[in-house]
């Protein structure tokens, strides 16, 4: 899939309209960042360099994918996949979630189990070193959300586009992000749960845009024709 503007703006748009699953989910991680919270520039470089470091990791994560999309997703399959990925969420909102229930003990729960442990570690750190690396770390724990931009970057079928379209899904997460380091006095339990509520909703919506983007209706930023080549809006390699 040609990365464009259209494509890049979308992934954006989910990363900011999914920071407020962000907030719900990962705030007392970054309200607990090990800065000087009674200090605004301590607390505006954490904010920084933890969101770059989270950042970092979802275009690491979005090279591998872009790869593994190159080597098994066949051009003719993109559309079919995005509209199968958009039916899955719809799938996971509307079944009982016992049926998605996975026990941190399993096979697949203990590398989560180790990423934990070594984020607890680095809490006891103050340098921003540390901070960093508990922003890479943060951006390896399971999260639907960005499960959802994976499943996207796959789609685009190149190691550089799925790279680039996490750098713009992380970038659309990061000014909420930042505002809670900077600013979570403000954000107390009772609107991150409010937050948190939305989550649902922000899910139906982006299962419906996948549907429509997989369906080539030639909508700009909406449901872009995949596959077309746009020579004056493609993002190229210089």
């Amino acid at each position: 899939m040609t990365i464009t503007t259209e494509i890049i703006t979308s992934a954006f748009v989910m990363g900011l309209a999914g920071s407020l699953h962000c907030i719900g989910m990962c705030g007392p991680l970054a309200l607990s960042l090990p800065v000087a919270h009674n200090n605004t520039l301590s607390r505006i470089a954490g904010g920084l360099v933890y969101n770059s470091g989270r950042i970092l990791s979802y275009a690491l994560l979005g090279v591998l994918f872009g790869a593994m999309g190159n080597l098994i997703i066949a051009s003719k399959w993109q559309s079919g996949l995005s509209v199968a990925l958009g039916i899955v969420i719809l799938l996971y909102l509307f079944t009982p979630k016992k049926y998605f229930h996975f026990s941190s003990a399993n096979f697949f729960g203990k590398p989560f189990t180790w990423l934990r442990q070594q984020l607890g570690k680095l809490f006891h750190s103050a340098k921003l070193s540390s901070v960093f690396f508990i922003g890479i770390l943060n951006g390896f724990l399971p999260c639907g959300l960005v499960y959802l931009a994976l499943g996207s970057s796959a789609i685009t079928a190149n190691p550089l586009n799925g790279g680039l379209y996490m750098i713009s899904f992380g970038a659309g997460t990061f000014p909420l992000m930042f505002a809670t380091v900077l600013m979570g006095n403000f954000l107390n339990q009772s609107l991150r749960q409010k937050m948190k509520n939305a989550v649902p909703v922000l899910l139906f919506l982006m299962a419906v845009l996948l549907i429509l983007r997989g369906m080539n209706l030639g909508i700009p930023f909406i449901s872009p024709e995949i596959g077309k080549e746009h020579v004056h809006d493609t993002i190229g390699c210089h």
